[in-house]
């Protein structure tokens, strides 16, 4: 696949997902309530620092993984550099910290709803989808990178192995 093909792909995907979920939504969901001066400008360096993590994310699909976020066009390799060595999943919490961040900035509670309910949704996907799909395509480097690399931040501690 030529760059430049994938370069579109890859900018067609985060319009599309991200875009739709961390931006169009929230806007939507606000504009019958919210004026845009009600902004409270606290909430700025956590919506910058979501959107700058978002952008690091599709940068690695698309550099590391040679791929795009959209499941039309995955990355062909294991993306495990950058922010991926601390979580399986920093896109989703860089969308997440976005939605915060609209929420904390507009003092929403329907937007604090919409970013749980995008969270459970989030953690239902990966659970059930992307990890199987994961563990089929790569293997043994799937399963290699998911036994050191906590699914969100924290690895919850196996009950069943001694400290």
């Amino acid at each position: 696949m030529a760059r430049g093909s994938l370069f579109l792909r890859a900018l067609l995907a985060f319009l599309a997902l991200p875009g739709v979920v961390a931006f169009a939504v929230p806007l939507l969901l606000l504009r019958p309530a919210m004026p845009a001066h009600a902004f409270a400008l606290d909430a700025v360096p956590v919506l910058v620092l979501g959107v700058g993590l978002l952008f690091w994310c599709v940068r690695e699909f698309y550099v590391a993984g040679l791929g795009t976020l959209a499941p039309w066009a995955p990355p062909r390799h294991l993306v495990t550099s950058g922010l991926y060595r601390y979580s399986r999943n920093p896109m989703y919490l860089a969308v997440l910290l976005v939605l915060t961040g609209w929420a904390i900035g507009f003092r929403s509670g329907t937007l604090t709803l919409y970013a749980l309910i995008v969270g459970v949704a989030f953690h239902v996907r990966v659970r059930w989808y992307e990890e199987p799909w994961l563990a089929r395509t790569h293997g043994a480097s799937w399963d290699a990178y998911a036994a050191t690399v906590p699914r969100w931040l924290i690895r919850r501690r196996d009950p069943r192995r001694t400290p």
